[in-house]
């Protein structure tokens, strides 16, 4: 974003508007110890001076580094079109498109947003997106809730323990039971929560590829969901969605995703993006705008939001969702991105990155006292079993300009020597190799 200075006039009519006197007092509400610290910029800079301070700031963060870190977000190519098209000023808006009459342009691009999200995980609906892949799983699990009228939600350990931790946060004060079913060597154990759906349960959460980047078919696990009345919900990784069973052809009633592998970049935890789809039956508990397609009283196509559930509209006591502010500059990178690659484009990218992870994982494991953590079908990630600590190693080869992956023991006990390591289109066989040759030579 380009930098937009104010005038000391300026931010004092600003002051003035909001009836405060200062920016001390505007901040008044939050506390001294959140507030951002001083990096200690002295005044009289000028702006090539400045930037020499800044630029030194910035190269303390590692960002030259070969990642194969992934974990739920990867780090695919951008084509340098999505960065062109969406940085024109008229998307660059603080304004959210509430007033169809002022924002076709921006109601338009939403709708072929839905239209193209729709698609790729097969459902029938699609919302105008919600924060992240966490804030949609909760909503959708929270339909679950709603359309059953029961409290009782079972979760899948092979979901990303990230996002289970936002649903126990999330749901902390609302008096749901969450049932979590254990994974079995990385893999999500589909008989086990067949066992726990019971015609109590508000809906089933599973994950595909699951957190270890192993994929499964839940196919007979949501009919039988279906069976006993519990709702399917369902978190999927959308690149792979070109080339795997997708969530209408196993019979989800919600499917979500983080969108941040449509375009947009790794950039210190966001913005992110929340995919959210269902069932033409669930679309009325779904949360967020939806915008639709019409015509007035001369037969023009207009746009209009369509089914919108604001906390401006019902009592705030069951506002349970917060998701007013405005991620439609995100679901637009999203939208031009999946325009640009289209969908042989978008398949050429998931088989790359599966061949690669196919590749990566070969060499590794021909390391000895290297396995991989389960024989199950693996996308673009997988887990492997390390002889030392896979702390260590990330540590030692991250100070080196590799990231090797993503230490499970942060999250699973007793899988402190595992480590998950993922690939995209974006590596080389080279850095397959040299990551290959510093894991041996630590081992070593």
């Amino acid at each position: 974003m380009p930098y937009v200075p104010h005038t000391a006039e300026e931010t004092r009519q600003m002051l003035e508007t909001v009836g405060v006197s200062s920016m001390d007092e505007l901040f008044a509400d939050i506390g001294p110890e959140l507030r951002p610290r001083s990096f200690n910029l002295p005044h009289g800079k000028s702006e090539m001076e400045v930037m020499a301070q800044i630029e030194r700031l910035a190269a303390k963060n590692k960002v030259d580094v070969v990642s194969f870190l992934g974990a739920g977000f990867y780090d695919h190519h951008i084509p340098a079109a999505v960065d062109t098209l969406t940085s024109r000023g008229e998307f660059a808006t603080a304004y959210t498109p509430y007033q169809p009459e002022a924002s076709q342009g921006t109601l338009q691009a939403i709708f072929e947003y839905q239209t193209a999200i729709s698609r790729l995980l097969d459902m029938e609906c699609a919302n105008a997106s919600v924060y992240d892949g966490g804030s949609a799983i909760f909503e959708a699990m929270m339909m679950g809730v709603r359309a059953t009228r029961r409290k009782r939600l079972v979760i899948s350990e092979a979901l990303s323990p990230i996002y289970r931790i936002m649903l126990a946060s999330y749901t902390t004060n609302l008096g749901l039971e969450l049932v979590t079913v254990p994974h079995r060597d990385g893999n999500t154990d589909i008989e086990a929560l067949m066992a726990a759906v019971d015609d109590t349960t508000a809906a089933v959460v599973v994950q595909n590829p699951n957190f270890f980047g192993h994929a499964h078919d839940f196919t007979a696990l949501f009919d039988h969901a279906r069976e006993v009345g519990a709702k399917s919900v369902i978190s999927v990784y959308p690149i792979m969605q070109t080339l795997l069973r997708t969530p209408g052809e196993m019979g989800a009633d919600v499917a979500v995703a983080e969108g941040q592998s449509l375009g947009m970049p790794l950039s210190f935890g966001g913005p992110y993006l929340g995919i959210m789809t269902c069932t033409s039956k669930m679309v009325r508990q779904m949360p967020g705008r939806i915008v639709g397609r019409t015509v007035d009283t001369q037969g023009r196509t207009g746009y209009v939001l369509t089914l919108q559930a604001r906390e401006q509209h019902i009592r705030r006591q069951k506002a349970t969702s917060n998701i007013c502010s405005n991620q439609s500059l995100c679901a637009l990178r999203a939208l031009v991105y999946m325009s640009l690659l289209g969908p042989c484009g978008m398949k050429r990218v998931a088989l790359s990155s599966i061949e690669n992870a196919h590749y990566a994982a070969k060499r590794l494991t021909a390391i000895p006292g290297v396995s991989l953590m389960s024989d199950a079908p693996f996308c673009n990630e997988f887990a492997i079993r390390l002889p030392i600590s896979a702390y260590e190693a990330v540590d030692r080869m991250t100070e080196r300009g590799f990231v090797p992956g993503f230490p499970l023991g942060r999250y699973y006990e007793g899988l402190e020597n595992c480590l998950l390591v993922a690939c995209t289109e974006r590596h080389t066989r080279e850095d397959v190799g040299i990551l290959a040759e510093m894991l041996g030579g630590l081992i070593r």
